[in-house]
């Protein structure tokens, strides 16, 4: 279980890594995606359609439709997939809950959590989905 991100958005991070590291032009269905990824179908079909509103994946209708990429894979930013699913709360907002957390005013461990929370958003700031392919495949292939 994650320790920052809902269930939902590792999901989605799951399948935009999985789209990435497929053939471009080919479209997948999310039932494809879920057997593949072991992810219940219900949850990733929402999950995607999120994902197509914020303009992350996109999707085809029909019989050979499905879903892909909107933007190249050096475009997306983990962020954007965290921003899309979870929102950014997780890097602006108490750890712990308490209202009114700040420099001035901190709770037990906001200078620890602070310095975990600003390396975890610059990480997935920095970092592109085409820098995962090769790991997310062998991760796919052991599942």
């Amino acid at each position: 279980m994650s320790v920052i991100f809902s269930k939902k958005c590792e999901y989605a991070l799951q399948a935009i890594l999985y789209l990435a590291s497929k053939d471009e032009k080919e479209y997948f269905s999310a039932r494809e995606i879920a057997k593949d990824l072991k992810i219940p179908k219900e949850f990733i079909s929402k999950i995607l359609q999120s994902l197509v509103n914020f303009k992350i994946v996109g999707s085809k209708k029909g019989k050979n439709g499905g879903f892909y990429l909107a933007k190249n894979p050096n475009k997306i930013r983990l962020i954007d997939i965290v921003e899309a699913i979870d929102g950014l709360d997780v890097f602006t907002t108490c750890v712990l809950g308490f209202p009114e957390c700040s420099y001035d005013s901190p709770c037990p461990v906001h200078s620890e959590w602070g310095k975990l929370r600003s390396l975890a958003y610059d990480m997935l700031s920095s970092q592109t989905i085409d820098h995962f392919t090769e790991k997310t495949l062998k991760k796919i292939n052991q599942l």
